[in-house]
């Protein structure tokens, strides 16, 4: 490592932030952590605790913070459709206040700032794979949209200050996510199947699973995340995800495999705006950052499933009334 820089990870303790934290500390730099705890998990730092280069501050972005910083990581919005559906209000403002309270920080102190966008600015996607020239097909006034439109402004907010300021920015569109420390309860399907599966339950799915997603394992997307942030040459948006396509049918039918589940699958209604297909195009990621993803979603469900079993459910609550 060159240098030791200051930097503030926000959403810090949820799943993402929370491995992004770990990887700097252990990289040696001095790190702030900042979360509201609306969906994240004190448990997911609390191993960080101890060391003299993490700090933990409990604060909402969307109210203002003044801090000193080399560089922000902002990962902190609801990301689960039960999550940012509970309050789709608060859900808006933390993409677009909080964006503009932490642009106006890194513009204060000439800090470099990352967003945390998402393949949910593409909405049910016309194209396919989605490359990031694609603009998307997003329903600005469905149950989705206070997220989806919510990262659409953010990532409108971080070139415009860009543009205009001259604000250091980073943008990358995360794809669909999963590894330890999913919150069990956050509706997304990996977390749903595993948690189904363990307790015998029968897995639910919504229409008749022949909807496609990419599923990326975390480590192989904090790397990305990081590369991106560290990378001189490119502010984005750049994709980061895994380029495998499966359909929803066939996850639940390998996280019973790979369970030993004896449990049956259950088609629910489709929910509203839910997208039929998708998958990354990384041909950028892979040509700038050297980067693309190695570990299988067999390999990354078996991690995922173990971190699972030893876990106390009870410990964890539905963050919403959805799940």
């Amino acid at each position: 490592m060159s240098e030791i820089k200051r930097i503030l990870v926000t959403g810090g303790a949820g799943f993402l932030g929370s491995h992004i934290c770990e990887r700097l500390v252990d990289d040696g730099h001095d790190v702030i952590c900042l979360d509201n705890f609306f969906t994240s998990q004190k448990s997911n730092v609390v191993h960080l605790l101890g060391r003299p280069n993490f700090e933990l501050i409990r604060h909402d972005i969307t109210l203002p913070i003044f801090l000193e910083v080399d560089q922000v990581y902002n990962m902190a919005c609801p990301a689960a459709p039960g999550h940012y559906q509970f309050n789709p209000i608060k859900t808006i403002k933390t993409s677009v206040m909080g964006s503009i309270n932490l642009l106006g920080m890194a513009k204060r102190c000439g800090a470099r700032i990352l967003q945390a966008s998402t393949s949910e600015v593409y909405g049910d996607p016309e194209v396919h794979p989605q490359p990031e020239s694609y603009r998307g097909s997003v329903n600005p006034i469905g149950p989705r949209a206070c997220y989806d439109e919510g990262k659409r402004a953010a990532e409108t907010l971080f070139v415009d200050y860009h543009r205009m300021n001259k604000v250091d920015v980073r943008i990358v569109r995360i794809f669909n996510t999963y590894g330890p420390r999913m919150h069990p309860y956050d509706g997304r399907v990996v977390s749903n199947f595993i948690r189904q599966a363990l307790t015998g339950n029968d897995i639910t799915i919504f229409g008749d699973g022949s909807q496609t997603r990419s599923f990326c394992y975390r480590d192989d997307l904090v790397e990305g995340i990081i590369r991106l942030m560290n990378y001189d040459q490119f502010s984005g948006p750049v994709n980061i995800g895994n380029p495998g396509e499966f359909t929803i049918r066939e996850l639940a039918e390998l996280v019973i495999e790979l369970t030993g589940a004896k449990v049956k699958l259950i088609e629910g209604p489709l929910p509203a705006d839910d997208p039929t297909r998708r998958r990354p195009d990384i041909t950028l990621a892979k040509k700038l950052l050297d980067w693309q993803p190695s570990i299988t979603l067999r390999e990354g469900l078996v991690k995922t499933i173990e971190w699972f079993k030893s876990i106390d459910l009870s410990h964890y609550r539905p963050p919403t009334p959805n799940y």
